[in-house]
């Protein structure tokens, strides 16, 4: 049985099921474009923290590297997931301006009048190091996330990929994902997938 967890704010209660800390392993998988050559794989190790404080959303942070012996890191990613809803008065920003009044989102009454015939429609801002930010938008429903790249900056010195699609779900106890890209050129395939249990 799933409990929330103490302290989560209402909002953030259709994502709760990600509230912690994960650990596993995955496989990377790709080709080159215009290459007839097999898809290049690697397994990797992954922690994952979806964490929270008193706001309306959950922090993320990704952590991978190489399980081949060699322990090299791969690009971490930090970023917010979020429930999708228009801003408020009540919300901080921009900046470090402080929100006014109260919030709208008061009970579960208020909360369950965002669902959809898809559930709870969702955004997550994700920022990597090699210089590119994306903005995903998606649907979480029951414990199954889908999310579609909707936005990306990048400097113009970063490697980038033309689209991005992601799913989550929660299945006995771990949190599968995969991850397809479509680098220039391509069409979306396989990119990584991984199988995490909650350590904390």
């Amino acid at each position: 049985m799933f409990v929330l967890p103490e302290g989560l704010p209402l909002e953030l209660t259709p994502l709760a099921f990600l509230a912690g800390k994960w650990s596993g392993s995955g496989v990377i998988s790709y080709s080159t474009p215009g290459s007839d050559e097999p898809p290049v794989e690697h397994e990797f190790l992954q922690t994952v923290e979806f964490s929270y404080t008193d706001a309306n959303y959950l922090n993320y942070v990704s952590q991978v590297r190489l399980a081949d012996g060699s322990d090299a890191s791969l690009p971490t990613e930090l970023g917010f997931w979020r429930i999708s809803r228009p801003a408020e008065a009540a919300d901080h920003g921009p900046g470090l301006l402080i929100g006014q009044g109260e919030p709208s989102i008061k009970t579960h009454e208020d909360l369950d009048a965002l669902r959809t015939e898809n559930g709870f429609a969702i955004e997550v801002s994700t920022l990597h190091p090699g210089g590119v930010a994306e903005l995903y938008r998606g649907f979480v429903k029951n414990a199954r996330i889908d999310l579609a790249s909707a936005h990306g900056v990048a400097f113009e010195t970063a490697k980038t990929y033309r689209h991005s699609t992601r799913l989550y779900g929660l299945v006995e106890g771990a949190l599968l994902w995969a991850w397809d890209i479509a680098l220039p050129g391509s069409e979306l395939k396989s990119h990584a997938s991984a199988r995490l249990e909650r350590v904390e």
